[in-house]
């Protein structure tokens, strides 16, 4: 397979069309701040056209940086968010004066105007807070973290009870679209074995990645849960899909606390 040129960069800020995000509908305080980008927006041409917020994808760098900067203003971002570089595995660390790129895939905060974030293409985006808004965090919850146990680590990275936990589940690829083998199915029916449906192809599942995380939220104890239901693969002018595309840009999750500064 050939891979794809990195696009030419030609558009000034100017050019850069606004990001557009949806909002959590969840019953979170009011410092507590959450979004989730579609890829409508920005500045990246070719399969990453739109609000691409990823540098590691092969996009022009300039395009990348432009999309941030304009995610940074449209949102009132307090900081640049804390971008990880996500493996797939269980680690969830305190982004509270993190630097640099933190090999992790989840993120918690506890001051204000430290803004966590994960990047999906069609992994399950997971944003936490407490009811006293006291805490958030951010999860990128595809099937080998869901597997490796990245949805138990953030909420125990919270170090509150989980009760007092909501969870919020981002737009993500939907059952109908996410085709799966063996392999999966045994890495997580366990969690949720009505999660798995015989798909047209023998030895083949439909899998439905926000049951799972439901699952495991409510494992962990957390049975306040929201969002979910927006398929990324099936809504092309809307998500990026590296199923439906395989080149393809990222969606950003984001979630502060409102206000700036410890």
């Amino acid at each position: 397979m050939r891979s794809p040129r990195t696009p030419r960069f030609t558009a000034a800020m100017s050019e850069v069309e606004p990001p557009q995000w949806l909002s959590p509908q969840w019953p979170a305080p009011s410092t507590v701040r959450a979004l989730s980008t579609t890829r409508r927006g920005g500045c990246s041409a070719g399969p990453y056209a739109g609000l691409n917020l990823a540098d590691h994808v092969g996009d022009s760098p300039q395009a990348v940086a432009a999309n941030r900067r304009a995610l940074a203003s449209a949102a009132d971002l307090p900081c640049e968010p804390l971008w990880l570089e996500q493996v797939h595995g269980p680690t969830c660390i305190e982004a509270d004066g993190a630097t640099g790129r933190p090999r992790a895939d989840g993120a918690v905060a506890r001051h204000r105007g430290t803004v966590c974030a994960v990047l999906t293409a069609d992994c399950l985006p997971v944003l936490l807070c407490d009811r006293a808004g006291t805490t958030v965090a951010a999860l990128h919850a595809g099937w080998r973290g869901m597997a490796a146990g990245i949805v138990e680590a953030g909420v125990a990275a919270t170090a509150l009870a989980p009760g007092r936990l909501m969870a919020w589940l981002g737009p993500a690829i939907g059952p109908r679209a996410y085709e799966v083998g063996e392999e999966v199915r045994a890495a997580l029916s366990a969690a949720d074995p009505g999660a798995f449906r015989p798909s047209a192809r023998a030895g083949h599942w439909h899998a439905d990645l926000c049951a799972v995380a439901r699952s495991l939220l409510a494992a962990a104890g957390v049975t306040e849960v929201y969002g979910g239901g927006r398929c990324t693969a099936s809504e092309p002018a809307e998500f990026f899909s590296y199923r439906r595309d395989g080149t393809c840009g990222r969606m950003a999750t984001l979630i502060w606390h409102e206000g700036r500064g410890g």
